[in-house]
């Protein structure tokens, strides 16, 4: 008998059908299930998955629609698709959430208050420096001048540009070394 008759004997409940069909289709079935799932126990499962749906779902065959090893066949890639999906989505959900556990929360609110507190602390310690460190300081630091463009600004020899710097960032990091 052909995959058609069996599958509507089937249909039907016939279990000596069934057995016939599955013998003629679990070879196909599997090699199908094989080439798109590719791990061999994986694929068996899916195989059977497939053969099982087959006894319950006989009935929906249609053979008007094409032949029972079309059906049959697609009712397989179907599942084997399913069956990469699923495990594609549980990879990347538990690749999310080893990403997730390694990554400390991130909070806006806190990050923004402690940096306004920051530029707080630093413009309190600014304004402990005498003008002139002031100057050189925020020249540098603020508008992206180098030593050279500092002297060349504020009309001072080099020298005493770094001087000023130096004094400057020293007085900067004990002032903010409370903050640190």
């Amino acid at each position: 008998m052909e995959a058609d008759e069996l599958l509507l004997l089937v249909a039907g409940g016939d279990q000596k059908a069934f057995e016939d069909l599955y013998g003629l289709v679990s070879g196909p079935v599997f090699g199908l299930v094989r080439r798109v799932v590719r791990d061999p126990a994986q694929s068996e499962e899916v195989a059977q998955e497939v053969l099982l749906e087959l006894w319950r779902s006989a009935a929906r065959f249609d053979p008007g629609r094409g032949s029972a090893i079309s059906w049959i066949l697609t009712l397989a890639h179907r599942r084997a698709v399913d069956r990469v999906r699923s495990a594609r989505a549980a990879g990347e959900r538990e690749q999310r959430e080893a990403l997730r556990a390694n990554q400390p929360a991130f909070d806006q609110v806190t990050e923004e208050v402690e940096a306004g507190l920051e530029r707080e602390w630093v413009r309190r310690c600014l304004d402990r420096l005498t003008v002139l460190q002031r100057q050189s300081v925020t020249l540098a630091y603020y508008e992206g001048y180098t030593y050279r463009e500092v002297a060349e600004q504020l009309s001072l020899p080099l020298g005493t540009v770094k001087t000023r710097m130096r004094d400057g960032l020293t007085r900067m990091r004990e002032c903010l070394g409370g903050v640190a």
